[in-house]
């Protein structure tokens, strides 16, 4: 009789709304092939710990629709070594698990191309990050929600900031990558947005706020990026001194993190994680999982990795032609 093949899955780094959906689609895909599927909880910090529980069908019932993670998340600083790793993959070989699947960012990947390679198990990544900063994939999972988040809340600081007559710096998330910021301003209709990818002009915002108050604007929106150098209370402190408008500052922080994932991010979760399971029962090379157009791609893990993000900086110029 053949043997079953056995798949690990864990989630690691910061949580993203569409993990489950991602977790859910892997498992049922992978059962419904005649595998066998082992959750790892607490990201490569239970793998080193062993802790690890197979999971059935029902093991992941009633869990699209939830923010967060299942399967829970946790940073390990003795992964980043090769005892760690080698720590790791022991404990995989003990449970039988020849696949292994990762949800997580750029750091998580790279840990499961790092531990793949030194000890020979096929690892899958999904790009499961608020972030946006995996450049092999046009979108990753959970950004859709986190921007939606974004942009809900600048309706409601737009509200008062109207009422108020202030100026707003909302600061979100992304770290080095300003691709929440871009997405959130210009489906938010910001006066202005500071990214980490681009110069800006902190005296020509300041211009810009004056001549919408000149003609009677009751308010103005700059969204910054969290990866920004300047911080966002020294910009706001700067344009109420060169505007004479009352700046507030607002940081949006992990609320962008949590929540019901949209539509979108269920969607592709859910196609993304079916795909790797097609390319574990195919015995693919390790590969990262991602969406081009609208097709679900796999290139070779590394290679993946390699793959330098590119900014939507004309977003700025399409924002500053609708002030």
């Amino acid at each position: 009789m053949k043997k079953k093949i056995r798949v690990g899955i864990l989630t690691s780094g910061g949580d993203a709304p569409g993990m489950n959906a991602c977790i859910r689609a892997v498992v049922r895909g992978c059962l419904s092939k005649g595998m066998e599927v082992f959750g790892i909880y607490q990201g490569y910090h239970g793998l080193i710990e062993d802790d690890i529980q197979q999971m059935s069908i029902s093991s992941v019932a009633d869990i699209i629709h939830r923010g967060g993670t299942i399967l829970r998340t946790a940073r390990s600083h003795r992964f980043r070594e090769p005892e760690g790793r080698k720590a790791g993959y022991e404990n995989l070989k003990k449970h039988g698990i020849s696949a292994l699947v990762v949800i997580g960012g750029d750091g998580t990947m790279t840990g499961g191309m790092l531990m793949g390679k030194e000890n020979g198990i096929k690892v899958y990544g999904l790009p499961g990050t608020i972030d946006n900063d995996l450049g092999y994939t046009d979108t990753t999972i959970g950004f859709d929600t986190a921007v939606n988040t974004a942009v809900a809340a600048v309706g409601n600081i737009r509200d008062t900031s109207s009422s108020m007559g202030r100026t707003t710096v909302i600061e979100v998330m992304g770290r080095a990558c300003g691709d929440i910021a871009l997405y959130a301003g210009l489906a938010g209709g910001a006066e202005d947005i500071l990214i980490p990818e681009q110069a800006y002009d902190i005296d020509k915002i300041a211009e810009e706020i004056k001549a919408g108050v000149a003609r009677g604007k009751l308010h103005s929106i700059i969204i910054k990026a969290e990866g920004v150098a300047l911080s966002t209370q020294a910009l706001a402190e700067f344009l109420e001194l060169k505007t004479g408008c009352e700046t507030k500052t607002v940081l949006l922080g992990y609320i962008q993190r949590g929540g019901s994932p949209t539509a979108r991010d269920r969607v592709l979760a859910s196609r993304m994680g079916v795909k790797a399971a097609e390319l574990i029962e195919q015995g693919a090379e390790s590969s990262a999982i991602g969406i081009r157009g609208d097709e679900i791609v796999a290139i070779p893990l590394e290679e993946a990795l390699s793959i330098k993000k590119k900014s939507h900086t004309d977003f700025i110029e399409i924002c500053n032609l609708l002030l």
